[in-house]
């Protein structure tokens, strides 16, 4: 008797552990990471020697690298599209500020059962610094599908990298002189990794480094540093290091063969940094529509997923990360989106690949004009008709001719079409306050 006894109660418990099995969330977790203001050129993936990456090295090394990724040229632009899945023609009003109305990746994947949050840099609030006008007419990150954040500028500004002031959970925290914000952040993040939960999780990372001002990192030789070039490659090496920390805390965590890291750039490197690759000088062109300007590293790591040393040439668009994610949560699509997943070819399979992309690039909106052009992995068609062989000449020196039934020509009229079928005329949000 006591033996059935035992045989019924091991197996109730066998069915318990089963049923709380069942219960548990097996989606991917995410982690998206964007640096800020570093341009493909700056990593050893990419061909550098002259920036220490390794961490990012070998999470390419061990994934896949994208060889056409392109943000916008700034870094506010680049948060709104990240984020919205939308053009910029369709939702950008103002500089520092995330419209109000607008649905982000980080509501559909809280809607989607994930836990989410978001650490480094926010500026999408219009914080204390910018003109009344504009100030407080963004988006918190609590408003934004943010369930935890740690950010430096959200309503005020302050230090971002030593005695950094940080937004944590909607206070406002000033930390002491030998914090470094980057640390801040990332340890949050890595925090939130930690917590014990039955529910995937985003974690959104869009870091504080490496925009200037140029400082010595906690790892530099000389903390007292003025030299800004010599900075900036500390500061490469620091974010790189940051990177690596996440990837081990996963590690460490037992959770890296169902998480997602996906690595980007907002924008090009700052114009006063200058940089060799493949024997060629390249200069910073942060604020330009240029490859120097628009060109993002990106790079997927999914261990069991996506297989090791893979390079990819396809188009990617700073819209396409949203529906990406999306996809990889297993979540509804986005009712408008101008993005497309590239799940696939983090898979390994064909996938449907773009032909072309649109920039539309007014970041004040409240003045000046607007740019706009349509390219794919070689050609460049602007707006005003300028149009480049971007693979020949990459600083867009030389208008390219067009000679009927060349690849040129064809690749005109594809870019003419793209452009054609895009909204050309942007948002302000002046108008809309104006309106009210």
């Amino acid at each position: 008797m006591t033996r059935i006894i035992c045989v019924i109660v091991l197996s109730l418990a066998a069915t318990v552990v089963h049923a709380a099995d069942q219960s548990k969330d097996s989606r991917p977790n995410i982690v998206l990471i964007m640096a800020d203001d570093v341009g493909y050129e700056c990593f050893g993936a990419y061909g550098s020697k002259q920036y220490k990456t390794p961490h990012l090295d070998q999470m390419a090394a061990k994934g896949i690298r994208f060889d056409h990724c392109y943000a916008q040229p700034l870094c506010t632009p680049s948060r709104t599209k990240l984020m919205t899945g939308l053009s910029n023609v369709r939702n950008y009003a103002a500089f520092s500020v995330l419209n109000r109305d607008q649905t982000t990746f980080g509501h559909l994947l809280q809607r989607a059962g994930y836990r989410t949050a978001v650490a480094g840099k926010w500026q999408l609030y219009g914080s204390e610094q910018y003109e009344t006008r504009f100030r407080g007419k963004g988006t918190l990150p609590g408003d934004a599908g943010f369930d935890q954040w740690c950010l430096w500028q959200v309503d005020r500004r302050g230090e971002r990298y030593w005695a950094p002031l940080m937004n944590v959970d909607g206070v406002n925290k000033q930390y002491p002189d030998d914090a470094y914000g980057p640390d801040v952040a990332a340890q949050y993040l890595m925090d939130f990794m930690a917590q014990k939960s039955d529910k995937p999780f985003f974690a959104y990372y869009p870091m504080i480094l490496v925009h200037d001002p140029f400082t010595a990192t906690p790892d530099s030789k000389n903390r007292k540093s003025k030299d800004q070039q010599q900075n900036f490659e500390d500061m490469v090496a620091y974010a790189d290091k940051l990177v690596g920390k996440l990837i081990r805390k996963a590690e460490e965590l037992g959770i890296a063969d169902n998480t997602l890291f996906l690595f980007t750039g907002d924008n090009g490197t700052h114009h006063k940094i200058k940089s060799q690759l493949d024997g060629k000088p390249i200069s910073g062109d942060k604020g330009a529509m240029t490859d120097a300007g628009t060109r993002a590293p990106m790079i997927g790591y999914w261990p069991g997923v996506i297989k090791a040393g893979r390079v990819s040439s396809d188009l990617v668009d700073f819209s396409d990360f949203l529906p990406t994610l999306l996809d990889v949560a297993k979540a509804p699509a986005a009712k408008m989106t101008d993005g497309r997943s590239f799940l696939p070819q983090l898979r390994g399979e064909a996938g449907n690949p773009r032909e072309w992309i649109y920039m539309f690039y007014h970041p004040r909106p409240e003045k000046g004009t607007a740019s706009r052009f349509a390219r794919d992995q070689r050609w460049k068609l602007y707006g005003d008709g300028r149009f480049y062989d971007i693979a020949s000449d990459p600083s867009e020196t030389k208008v390219a001719p067009i000679v009927l039934g060349s690849e040129a020509a064809k690749a005109h009229e594809k870019l003419s079409k793209a452009l054609e079928s895009m909204p050309s005329q942007g948002q302000s949000l002046l108008k809309f306050t104006d309106s009210k």
